[in-house]
């Protein structure tokens, strides 16, 4: 049987900016209830393609078409909001409501406003005033608000912490509507997305599965072609060996015959050796690197560390967690000595050569071309068991040999950051203080910046809202849940979303609420509830039709592959994903019709 309509199509798609071609031919196609993440290079055409699929820009040759009454939001990093707008009529003036309780009392309209804090932030807040990030949430909050067929989303995961780029996650995977969505977030790209679109060199190659399936089929294919550069190849190599070795969940659909990757990974060190490395740090920093001791930190009104003491130790690699205004970034400055506590001290070790990444780019020399600015901090550097050049470092960190001689002033922001990084390195710290290191950088730079951390033997205390780098170059989590103190998680951020949900859920339980009485008889649907529900129906009856027709389709093809173990595998595995997702998608059915009746 045929395959279910897409809701775009792309088809022999162009878009140029100058010379420099960014889509050449491009055909591709979003499906019904796919999930797409989109990864490719800085400025290799990404955000160009959400544009062009979603509208926003038309292709310069080739033809876009898109199902009729498509109902799709997009949200670009050039999302503009009603000038002179508040938070109500950004987001829910469009649909309609009059009165609070109307909103209110619609379950996704709220869950939304919650789950991007814009609840607390105040619906009448005005938007021309809030940050860059809030007004993001805002413009995410109006698109999610709505009934939706396809979203396209580009970096929402920028802005929003731990506790948010999860509940993002959670939010889409519910929705069950089709998305595309360009995002360096790895973590996330694995939870959320079903397909990965690599944009790379004018095309678009197209994988089953998110990052960790991505990462395996990139590589056999590289490995297969044996057209893989070897700076590539080695990556890859090292990445692949750290997923393997990771929870088994990473990677959760036997979509690639991962044996084939094995092949690469075989001879492939750990990525870090923890005790070499601790032990060259101890006899780099000696016994004291960092100590607070019984310090008191405020921001304001609000008291950011209370009588707190903690002691930061050679080797020592830890991630910093917290909700966004927890005092993050002010404990890093404090860290750095940049900052003075209120009451109490801060130590440094003697032998200590502190590096502090910030979030701030103003310390970079803009009369100076890139190599010349990394080698004004010094000619070559030795990064555990390499030594490096100025010029390869530069490269490592995407910089290749014709960029390198780019004015600094010409950089784009996520170039900056990158030169900013390989100037630290190039210092030789034994301490590093990382705040959001990963802001503005794509996945390759993302993966490079690991493999050096991998092999830096040094302390390093890391902010970042990208749970993956977390995940993989940190081996404590500490976090600031606003009651004063700095708390360690043995069990990392399972462990911080974790308290951070008994937390929110203790402090409802301590709200007080009206006196108990009689409960009130169950009101009926109203007309409108009953109207969506019928909407809601019928697109749950097409998504049964199309997931009735693909499971004939796949009794035969299982049929057909009985002497193929590994097809065999692959169909297997579908088959019953899509039993699942009927069985969830009856329930959901049989729930609306209650309302719809």
């Amino acid at each position: 049987m045929a395959n279910p309509v897409n809701l775009v199509n792309l088809e022999g798609v162009h878009k140029s900016y100058g010379v420099r071609p960014l889509l050449d031919d491009v055909s591709l196609g979003v499906g019904e209830g796919q999930r797409i993440g989109v990864v490719g290079l800085n400025g290799g055409g990404k955000t160009t393609l959400l544009e062009v699929l979603s509208g926003i820009g038309p292709p310069d040759a080739g033809r876009v078409s898109r199902t009729r009454g498509l109902r799709m939001a997009v949200v670009t990093q050039r999302t503009e909001l009603p000038e002179g707008a508040t938070v109500r009529q950004a987001v829910l003036d469009p649909l309609g409501f009059v009165a609070e309780h109307e909103w209110a009392a619609d379950p996704r309209v709220r869950a939304v406003l919650d789950g991007l804090g814009l609840t607390a932030l105040g619906m009448d807040a005005p938007v021309d005033t809030m940050s860059g990030g809030e007004r993001r949430r805002v413009a995410l909050a109006a698109a999610l608000v709505r009934e939706l067929d396809l979203v396209v989303l580009d970096e929402p995961t920028n802005h929003l912490d731990v506790e948010g780029v999860r509940w993002l996650a959670d939010h889409l995977l519910a929705r069950r509507c089709a998305l595309v969505v360009v995002t360096h977030d790895r973590w996330f790209l694995d939870t959320v997305c079903t397909n990965t679109w690599e944009v790379v060199g004018g095309r678009v190659e197209q994988y089953e599965g998110g990052y960790a399936d991505w990462v395996f089929a990139r590589a056999e294919r590289a490995r297969l072609a044996e057209a893989a550069e070897e700076k590539r190849r080695n990556l890859a190599r090292k990445e692949l060996a750290w997923l393997r070795r990771g929870a088994p969940a990473r990677t959760s659909k036997p979509r690639f015959r991962i044996e084939a990757a094995e092949a690469l990974i075989n001879d492939v060190p750990p990525p870090r050796d923890t005790v070499e490395l601790v032990s060259f740090a101890r006899r780099r920093l000696g016994k004291t690197v960092l100590e607070l001791e019984d310090v008191v930190l405020t921001a304001g009104p609000r008291i950011l560390l209370k009588d707190v003491t903690w002691r930061i130790g050679p080797g020592d690699r830890i991630g910093l967690v917290g909700v966004n205004g927890s005092g993050k970034t002010t404990l890093l400055n404090l860290l750095a000595g940049e900052t003075e506590p209120e009451r109490g001290r801060r130590i440094e070790g003697k032998t200590v050569r502190l590096a502090h990444l910030t979030q701030e780019l103003s310390d970079l020399p803009g009369e100076l071309r890139v190599l010349e600015a990394v080698e004004e901090v010094a000619r070559r550097v030795v990064l555990g068991r390499h030594e490096l050049s100025a010029s390869q470092l530069a490269e490592r960190l995407g910089f290749p040999q014709g960029r390198q001689w780019t004015p600094v002033r010409d950089l784009s922001g996520g170039e900056r950051r990158r030169l900013q990084l390989a100037r630290l390195l190039m210092a030789e710290p034994n301490v590093l203080l990382l705040d959001e290191p990963t802001n503005d950088l794509d996945i390759d730079t993302l993966q490079q910046l690991e493999d050096l951390l991998d092999g830096w033997a040094g302390t390093l205390v890391v902010v970042s809202h990208d749970r993956y780098l977390v995940e993989r170059v940190c081996d404590r989590v500490v976090a600031l849940l606003g009651d004063g103190r700095i708390i360690d998680l043995p069990g990392g951020i399972d462990e911080y979303l974790r308290r951070r949900a008994e937390q929110a859920e203790a402090e409802r339980a301590s709200q007080p609420g009206p006196a108990p009485s009689a409960p009130a008889p169950k009101a009926g649907p109203s007309a409108a509830e009953q109207r969506a529900a019928r909407k809601e129906l019928a697109r749950l009856e097409r998504r049964l039709d199309t997931l009735a027709r693909r499971e004939t389709e796949l009794h035969a093809a299982l049929a057909e592959a009985a002497t193929d173990p590994d097809r065999l595998l692959t169909l297997d595995a579908e088959l019953r994903a899509v039993l699942a997702e009927k069985a969830e998608v009856e329930q959901r059915w049989l729930e609306l019709a209650e309302t719809a009746d």
